[in-house]
């Protein structure tokens, strides 16, 4: 057997879905591959020793052991029979929305599906499993593109589809200046959907509508396909108003890319701050450049 094993997890984005995914509303998912988890291990005798590198490393420290606590909980071993040295190297911050949380777990799934711990037909759902430690109920969205690499038409418990595109839209992510907690974006959907469940599910469809305009934009590849891309992304965003997830800061920031000349903006990830999605007929200018990470 091998006495090391690496792997890589990328973050993610959103494009439409978010929040309505968890009530089996579709939601269209893209790993971002400029930025991602790194682990390397390699066996040894010592008690298993963590190094911590990258932009965002250390924002794991505390994070690491309690999904290994977890994941050792879960397959009934304990945290002594691991041994050697792991290192994770990490470009995703915690909390942002881009899936810092999934990209972790998906790496030690992998890490322990290495050890002989966890099956790889288990992969997805045990990773799942682990990160409700940071959402409290976890899609899975973040966790099935963490492991696919690739963009994804994802439905709860249902399909996980690769998603085509037949063009490149000049789209980017920026961050809010806020930290965003899913947990709490999450249960304030909740709340306002069991004050008034009419209105809830009424805004659950206008984002499934959203995702079934914006990936049939993608699909066509004409000058009217922007247009409706546009449509969709307005729409999703929508969404988020109606849910009280853009207040503050994200809110002015939303407005900031748009006085910059953004054509569409949205949260992408959970809302109430962390990362916004914004689509441009143009490369903006450079200093607004400089703030902006390309999809």
């Amino acid at each position: 057997m091998s006495t090391s094993f690496s792997c890589k997890a990328f973050g993610k984005w959103i494009l439409a879905g978010e929040h309505s995914v968890l009530r089996g509303i579709p939601a269209l998912v893209f790993p971002i591959r400029s930025r991602f988890l790194e682990l390397d291990y390699q066996a040894g005798p010592q008690a298993l020793e963590l190094h911590l590198e990258g932009d965002h490393g250390q924002e794991l420290q505390l994070l690491v052991w309690g999904v290994l606590e977890k994941a050792c909980e879960m397959k009934k071993f304990s945290r002594n029979e691991l041994k050697g040295s792991l290192s994770i190297k990490s470009s995703l911050p915690v909390g942002a929305g881009m899936g810092a949380s999934a990209a972790l777990c998906v790496a030690l799934t992998r890490w322990l599906g290495f050890l002989g711990y966890v099956e790889e037909s288990e992969f997805y759902e045990f990773a799942r499993n682990l990160e409700n430690l940071f959402h409290g109920e976890s899609s899975g969205v973040d966790i099935a593109v963490a492991l696919s690499g690739t963009g994804l038409r994802f439905v709860r418990d249902g399909e996980r589809k690769d998603l085509e595109t037949q063009w490149k839209p000049r789209w980017y992510i920026s961050y809010t200046g806020k930290r965003g907690v899913t947990v709490d974006a999450v249960n304030k959907v909740k709340e306002l959907i069991a004050k008034d469940p009419t209105r809830g599910h009424r805004i659950d469809q206008e984002m499934r509508e959203a995702v079934e305009l914006a990936q049939k934009a993608l699909l066509w590849n004409s000058p009217e396909a922007q247009a409706q891309l546009i449509d969709a992304i307005n729409q999703a965003g929508q969404c988020f108003e109606q849910w009280g997830l853009n207040e503050g800061a994200p809110a002015k920031h939303i407005q900031w890319l748009r006085d910059n000349g953004a054509i569409a903006v949205k949260p992408t990830g959970s809302g109430g701050g962390g990362y916004v999605l914004s689509l441009w007929t143009s490369e903006p200018s450079p200093e607004v450049l400089k703030e902006l990470i390309p999809c």
